[in-house]
This record gives C-alpha cells, sequence and structure tokens, in this order.
C-alpha cells in the first residue's frame, strides 16, 4: 500500500466514524513513522485534528519534537492552526489531495503541494463532498 493509499484509508476510517474524513501520513527516510484521521467529535476536542494526532504520534516515535526530515501527506489542506502547528514542528514539505476552502495565506518556510492526476484524489473528493452532503 502506498503512502496516499494509506491517507484515503485514515479519512474513510473518520468518514466511518461520523468525522470530516481526513487523514494524514508523516514520512522520515522513505519510512512511515505515524498515521491517523479526525477524531474531533469523538473526542470532544478541537484539536484533534489528523495532522496534528500524526505530528504527535511521530514526535513520540522519534522521541523529538522537531521533525525536520519529515514530510506530511494529508488528504485535505491544512487549516491554519495545523499549518501552525506543522511549522512548530519545522515540517518543511506538506503533501495534500484536496484544496480546503480556508483562508491559507501563511505559508512561511513551507513548501505546499496539491497533488494532482492521481485517482485517489477523485475518490477522497467524492468521500468528502458525500460526507457534507449527509450532514445537510
Amino acid at each position: 500500500m502506498n503512502i496516499l493509499e494509506i491517507v484515503l484509508k485514515e479519512a474513510k476510517k473518520a468518514y466511518k466514524k461520523g468525522e470530516i474524513p481526513v487523514g494524514c501520513v508523516i514520512v522520515r527516510d522513505n519510512e512511515i513513522i505515524s498515521e491517523a484521521h479526525n477524531t474531533k467529535q469523538k473526542s470532544h476536542s478541537c484539536i484533534n485534528h489528523a495532522e496534528i494526532i500524526a505530528i504527535t504520534k511521530a514526535e513520540k516515535r522519534i522521541k523529538d519534537w522537531r521533525l525536520n526530515d519529515c514530510e506530511l501527506y494529508v488528504s485535505l489542506e491544512p487549516c491554519n492552526m495545523c499549518k501552525e502547528v506543522i511549522r512548530q514542528a519545522r515540517i518543511k514539505k506538506v503533501y495534500y489531495l484536496e484544496k480546503s476552502n480556508f483562508n491559507n495565506e501563511d505559508k512561511k518556510n513551507i513548501e505546499y503541494t496539491q497533488i494532482k492526476d492521481n485517482e485517489l484524489k477523485e475518490e477522497y473528493s467524492s468521500l468528502l463532498k458525500t460526507f457534507f452532503k449527509d450532514k445537510r
């Protein structure tokens, strides 16, 4: 299973739990060191976004809060709160499948790249649309 398939698998876990379907994977030296999905509703905590959970797991795994050599893959472009945590963790590259509607002006020192032309992007886009359609 490749990285983006795991990101999508995590997003589907969130979806099945009634969470906004966001999945995240952190990679270091071509090795997955953490994976997570949103648990905000279940945990009753506004900070339990997939990115923050994945960062926390990665920090514990490598026993350092500095994730300088890590890359973050996420299904939805991070919100501003997550972007700040990503910046604080020293992650320099973030890859995402779907662009968000958030105001994402502050991208200091982090390279953000939307992944295009990928069949998993289309599958995730459909999952996200279905989630919000079902919530209305």
